[in-house]
């Protein structure tokens, strides 16, 4: 009899369904069906959220790209019309009609006969000329040694120890660099926290991966420690010794130097007339463009010493993250298995539009995605020199570009 009651209830027991447990049912005992359960207006509108991000830190970083390449265009025009201007517009001053040269010249012809004969007015006039031409074109190299010092500059590559400046830089400029103190610290490290006098500041990676690094923004004067009387003048770690006219070591970025070359020599030559046939709004012109090629250096050094804050990066992140997380649990019960690619498509595509901001933010390095300075300041160069070698000067009256050419077929 025990045998068959048992059998009875084994078999009334699995005729029975098995009952499914209800999310109501399970909330007496656990909070986890209430935190699986997403409603379906919660994941669009984090979708809005997200999206909003999104636009904006892609708007933000190719904002950056796009001003760094339009201040380094606008350095590009303010090059082309500084070397024009001062190939033409900068010439020794006509000399005195030659009958009064030759009036000047008679009342002393009594003395031709133990004197040595003065130079004519021509000749003098020539040997001028001669000399303005290579200090202009010292000086329209000084132009192209500016835009390289600035692509230098803007990738914290100090000093002059590079092949385009091999042949750029004029005779002499790097002795005349080395002297003053050229700025062979980072632009990281020109921006960073003060220390005091005498010790020396905390130092900063200066590029990580190849693209620059500007964490930190305040600019301190000087580099190293200066020299004591207790220091010694060799020791295990030196075997030379280098004298400066200056005791500290101070240091300023090779673009500005240039910049106080080039406004140096302008005024040595309005000093020396050489600007004055064309007037005072000649002076104004060149030096207000040397002055605004200092002012786009400054624009692109903001770029580039601005990062983007990183809290706002990683609330993006998180952000991003957390909506992949839930897509998942609303699409399930609609789409099932076909759920997976999709939720790998849009991950994939907005994981791509972050790792696009990301990579266009910093736009003076050496990634592809970068903008190739180097093509830009190797454009500069060719142009300059085609001006050197090939253009005639403002006083060339004897060279006529168009000398050949058939007016007749001119319309």
């Amino acid at each position: 009899m025990s045998t068959r009651k048992s059998i009875r209830s084994l078999g009334s027991v699995l005729s029975k369904a098995p009952k499914v447990l209800q999310p109501k049912k399970l909330r007496r005992y656990s909070w986890l069906p209430d935190v699986l359960t997403i409603e379906g207006s919660v994941v669009p509108l984090l979708s809005v959220v997200v999206g909003l991000i999104l636009v904006f830190r892609n708007g933000t970083s190719y904002d950056r790209y796009y001003e760094g390449r339009r201040d380094f265009g606008v350095l590009t025009s303010h090059a082309r019309n500084i070397a024009r201007n001062t190939w033409i517009q900068v010439n020794v001053p006509p000399g005195p009609p030659s009958n009064q040269v030759s009036s000047n010249q008679g009342g002393i012809s009594g003395l031709s006969s133990f004197l040595k004969p003065a130079p004519s007015q021509t000749e003098v006039q020539i040997t001028e000329a001669a000399r303005l031409r290579r200090e202009k074109i010292r000086f329209m190299r000084l132009v192209i040694s500016f835009c390289y010092a600035v692509m230098h500059h803007l990738r914290d590559e100090p000093g002059t120890d590079y092949e385009d400046y091999k042949s750029v830089l004029p005779d002499g400029f790097e002795h005349f660099v080395s002297v003053l103190g050229v700025d062979r610290t980072t632009m990281s490290n020109r921006f960073r926290t003060h220390a005091p006098l005498g010790e020396d500041a905390p130092t900063t990676p200066a590029a990580e991966n190849g693209r620059p690094n500007h964490s930190t923004r305040i600019r301190v004067q000087s580099g190293h420690a200066a020299p004591t009387e207790n220091t010694a003048l060799l020791s295990d770690d030196h075997t030379t010794v280098e004298f400066h006219p200056y005791s500290t070591s101070a240091s300023m970025p090779l673009p500005l130097i240039i910049a106080h070359e080039m406004t140096r020599m302008l005024y040595r030559w309005k000093l020396r007339g050489y600007i004055d046939p064309v007037g005072p709004a000649g002076l104004n012109a060149v030096t207000t463009t040397i002055s605004a090629m200092v002012e786009q250096l400054t624009h692109m050094e903001r770029v580039a010493t601005t990062p983007i804050p990183i809290s706002y990066g990683i609330h993006l992140k998180q952000c991003v993250s957390l909506y992949l997380f839930t897509l998942p649990f609303t699409l399930i019960n609609d789409m099932k298995w076909r759920m997976v690619p999709v939720v790998t498509v849009v991950a994939f595509t907005l994981m791509g539009i972050e790792g696009i901001a990301n990579e266009i933010e910093m736009p003076f390095g050496k990634d592809k995605s970068d903008l190739p300075l180097h093509k830009f300041c190797a454009a500069i160069r060719s142009e300059i020199e085609y001006i050197m070698e090939r253009l005639p000067e403002g006083m060339d009256d004897d060279v006529d570009p168009f000398a050949n050419v058939d007016v007749a077929g001119i319309r």
